[in-house]
């Protein structure tokens, strides 16, 4: 027994030698050129490998310094530089035949730079194609390398993502870890995907994807779920800052691609949502379920399903947009025909939408059918809004209206009670232009005109009210029954002054007394009252 375990003894002992001996007796570095050579070939691109270690303990080959060519078509640097490059390989058909058989590749730390040209093109299309394949030192077998491995690791990239003669900043997504097994260039493989963005976010992708399409990689097909957590579309570049657009935003969806076509369908929570120069970040968290259709070669894509939520507030959001420029072409229509009004006050600062200092909306419903045209940073809005049975609380517009409701005896309150409000629209980068204005409040008349508010919440609105007469001035000079005033809206969208138009009120109460001198009198007694304002 005692002379067995000798024996074994022995064993082990030579076997641990000959595992620390045989790295420094076998040189990995003749096996340099065919694995650069057979790396080149498969990836139609120049591929260089610095020192190579073989480390028989783990079973593998490792490389530092490792980079790979990028398309000359987009730059003469560098698509990937790594810091090492590990190759697991079956070790007994290294050592007794020189066989080298790939069994697994881990690359550690890579920066990846991806790169689109104007045309929709990315430099990562021809990887593998034979036509932009350099040639390559034939393998010393005769053999290329079996593309069949076990499992492919990048651990810790950087992946950049630009455009060729573009302005925008790249997005760069940092901590990018990818896992591949089973990968074979000619059969679909899992993978997974996770990464930070810098500036703001977190991705995760899990699904298949390939074949490897041999004409192009980039249309390679994928079927994968897609997770975002809280990306921040400015900070990271993927929205420019000068669309005014911002919030945090959370994606849970699938991506499915195929033939140059992807279908991306999911959820998108929006927190802190921001949808217009000078907005501030609104106060109620937005829901859109959606499904989009994109064309990778055209880089343009349809919108064919988008449903927006605002608490119990549901719009529809459907159109077409085109990214071969820069910034986007929106073609877009939504339309919300019956939303309540409390959870949409919310939105109103990320439209930049100001109500009078102090007051708030209340109760009712609101209606909407707008379409948005043109560059994402020269979106032009056109369409109507709507309110009715409605409260514009803590705004008392008899008051303000004082001048006006003196000459019809119009009683003042804390609270101004609509009963329904349509207006025509026209937003753009400039301001605001709202025409065809009808607003019926039942305590003081109906409300006309047109008007525009500027990028500063300067007013500027010609507006007649038809009152109800009940006394004032105007019952005085003897009119009877509703009486149309004409009136300007000045000031800002939080503190707007209402002044008579004192010329229109003028001449609209001659032309009913046929010019006479009771006219003349009525334009006097209108000028004292208005403390001989004139215009």
């Amino acid at each position: 027994m005692k002379t067995i375990l000798r024996v074994i003894g022995t064993i082990v002992a030579v076997l641990l030698v000959a595992a620390v001996a045989l790295p420094f007796l076998i040189d990995a570095n003749q096996f340099r050129p065919r694995l650069e050579s057979e790396l080149t070939r498969a990836l139609a691109r120049e591929v260089k490998l610095g020192d190579l270690k073989l480390s028989l303990l783990s079973g593998g080959v490792t490389a530092t310094d490792v980079s790979i060519a990028d398309d000359p078509a987009f730059s003469r640097g560098a698509f990937v530089r790594a810091k090492s490059l590990a190759v697991g390989v079956e070790l007994l058909p290294l050592i007794l035949s020189r066989k080298l058989n790939v069994t697994g590749i881990t690359i550690d730390q890579p920066a990846i730079e991806l790169l689109q040209s104007p045309s929709g093109a990315w430099n990562f299309s021809s990887l593998g194609t034979k036509s932009t394949a350099k040639a390559a030192e034939p393998a010393p077998s005769g053999k290329p390398l079996d593309l069949l491995v076990e499992l492919v690791k990048i651990a810790n990239g950087r992946l950049s993502l630009g455009k060729t003669g573009g302005k925008g900043k790249p997005q760069v997504l940092e901590k990018v870890n990818i896992e591949v097994r089973d990968f074979s260039a000619s059969s679909a493989f899992p993978f997974t995907l996770s990464a930070s963005v810098a500036g703001g976010g977190d991705i995760k992708l899990k699904g298949k994807a390939g074949p490897i399409d041999a004409a192009n990689a980039a249309l390679t097909p994928i079927n994968a779920d897609l997770s975002v957590a809280r990306l921040d579309p400015v900070a990271t570049g993927f929205v420019e800052a000068s669309t005014g657009l911002g919030g945090l935003i959370s994606t849970d969806g699938t991506v499915t691609s195929g033939g140059g076509k992807v279908q991306i369908k999911g959820r998108i929570k929006a927190e802190r949502l921001k949808l217009a120069k000078g907005g501030s970040p609104a106060k109620k968290l937005v829901e859109f379920d959606f499904a989009v259709d994109h064309d990778m070669q055209e880089h343009s894509g349809n919108l064919t399903r988008g449903g927006i939520f605002i608490g119990s507030a549901k719009a529809a959001l459907v159109g077409t947009y085109n990214m071969q420029g820069e910034p986007a072409v929106l073609h877009m229509r939504l339309s919300g025909p019956t939303m309540p009004v409390p959870e949409l006050e919310g939105m109103l600062p990320a439209l930049d939408i100001v109500l009078p200092s102090g007051s708030s909306l209340q109760g009712g419903m609101a209606s909407a059918e707008l379409t948005a045209e043109g560059p994402a940073d020269r979106l032009a809005v056109d369409g109507t809004v709507g309110l009715r049975d409605t409260t514009l609380a803590g705004f008392d517009l008899g008051a303000k209206m004082s001048a006006v409701a003196k000459l019809a005896g119009i009683k003042a309150g804390p609270n101004t009670k609509i009963q329904s409000l349509s207006v025509k629209l026209h937003m753009s980068p400039n301001g605001l232009r709202s025409d065809e204005i009808s607003l019926v409040a039942p305590d003081i008349g109906e409300l006309i005109g047109n008007g525009t508010v500027n990028a500063s919440h300067a007013l500027d609105f010609k507006m007649r009210a038809t009152l109800h007469t009940s006394g004032g001035m105007l019952a005085a000079l003897g009119a009877t029954g509703d009486q149309s005033i004409p009136f300007m809206i000045k000031g800002t969208s939080s503190n707007p002054s209402f002044e008579p138009d004192v010329k229109g009120i003028a001449a609209d109460r001659l032309k009913n007394l046929g010019g006479t001198p009771t006219g003349n009198a009525a334009t006097s007694i209108l000028k004292g009252l208005l403390g001989g304002k004139k215009n």
